[in-house]
């Protein structure tokens, strides 16, 4: 364990991960984990700082964890998982004392509003409504083909229908007919709808500190809820210094001093960028780890960084990259999800094993043998990680991995 500064800030994670754990074990700031009550005993038995929190939707009780937080010194809350940035918003509020971080925090949960006030702020979005019911989905997907001037017998162009307050994938489908409507259940509702907006969709990480992008890195995807790699290729970075405008806009919009924020784009073919969505914090598929082995740095770390406000910015200098070229590598993992309706065995196909990029896999031999029918883009059954030096090998390696069967 690395030694503690006490001139540097005291920080609170909330939410439960042992990869951040460990990563705050080995840097000089002092932590507590806010959890969940079931990782207390494994917290107690590893002499983990620990709070027990249940994080359902906000509720008045924030102000009572703020209090106890600050009554043990914590100079700031930083959140892990979806469910936990409003919760960091309302600790913070108190925390710094700046009451707008709660209404800061609600914009980066509720997608709906998230996109009115980047549309507010001149940031480019596609067309975007909510729905209550089934009724509006059918109107909306209506009303958006006919705007595209589609005649009768055309297929649709497709509308995505997104939960509201979900993380990445999750609650997201691609609607396209009648059918694809009659089967979201009534519990999905009230939910985002969106035109479809064609081009290449990618995400970035950008590590903010006094309103100043600190580190930006561009992800690229190859499949979108399957894989993706760090950095992007040459073709995708030649976007950056627009990207970088893109970051500096949304800073400004929804008001960022510090913090991380996981914002997702479209460019389409005659380079327009379009907006699609920010989270405020660390991004799935495990690109915080993809980073660590590109680059070397520990992401968990620099969002310490970012959030304490006792950091510096020699520290800051010192700590990040530089982007692409500090690159050891480029790094990705595909995440698999069985092709099969009923499987017995995890069975790693000798291609990918035996490939020079290969590294690892966190696949677990299946619980059951039916597999369920997968709702919108679902959940992967685990990650294969591959590290590599060129972008577009990789890229076509981790797109034929789709093709293939990890589990019979």
């Amino acid at each position: 364990m690395t030694e503690k500064n006490p001139n540097k800030g005291y920080v609170a994670v909330l939410g439960w991960s042992l990869r951040c754990i460990d990563a705050l074990e080995r840097f000089d700031r002092r932590y507590v984990i806010v959890a969940p009550v079931w990782a207390q005993e494994y917290a107690e038995q590893h002499n983990i700082p620990f709070v027990s929190w249940d994080f359902e939707r906000l509720n008045d009780r924030s102000y009572e964890l703020a209090i106890t937080l600050k009554e043990m010194g914590v100079d700031v809350a930083i959140p892990l998982y979806e469910e936990t940035v409003e919760w960091a918003g309302a600790v913070n509020s108190v925390l710094l004392n700046n009451p707008r971080l709660l209404g800061q925090s609600m914009l980066f949960r509720d997608k709906s509003l998230m996109k009115r006030r980047a549309q507010l702020g001149g940031i480019r979005v596609g067309i975007f409504e909510e729905a209550m019911d089934h009724s509006d989905v059918i109107r909306f997907l209506k009303r958006v083909n006919q705007t595209l001037l589609k005649l009768d017998g055309d297929p649709n162009d497709p509308i995505h229908f997104k939960a509201f307050d979900k993380a990445g994938c999750l609650g997201h489908r691609v609607i396209r007919t009648a059918d694809d409507v009659a089967s979201i259940s009534v519990d999905e509702f009230p939910a985002l709808m969106e035109s479809h907006l064609s081009g290449w969709e990618f995400a970035v990480e950008a590590w903010i500190k006094d309103r100043k992008i600190q580190f930006l890195n561009i992800s690229e995807y190859v499949t979108l809820g399957y894989s993706v790699f760090v950095p992007a290729t040459p073709e995708l970075e030649k976007w950056r210094g627009r990207i970088t405008q893109e970051i500096e806009k949304l800073i400004d919009v929804f008001d960022i001093d510090f913090g991380f924020i996981h914002p997702e784009y479209f460019v389409t073919s005659d380079g327009t960028m379009y907006f699609g969505e920010v989270a405020y914090r660390p991004p799935g598929f495990n690109v915080f780890e993809l980073l660590e082995r590109a680059y070397g740095f520990n992401a968990y770390q620099g969002l310490v960084l970012a959030f304490d406000p006792k950091t510096t910015q020699e520290e800051l200098d010192a700590f990040f990259p530089t982007p692409v070229k500090d690159a050891k590598g480029h790094a990705g993992c595909f995440g698999v999800y069985p092709r099969r309706r009923v499987v017995s065995e995890l069975a790693l196909p000798d291609e990918t094993v035996d490939d020079p990029y290969f590294e690892f896999h966190e696949l677990v031999p299946p619980l059951e043998q039916k597999v369920t029918k997968r709702a919108a883009f679902g959940t992967h059954w685990g990650l294969v990680y591959f590290f590599g030096d060129d972008p577009h090998r990789l890229r076509d390696l981790l797109k034929h991995q789709e093709d293939l069967d990890f589990y019979v």
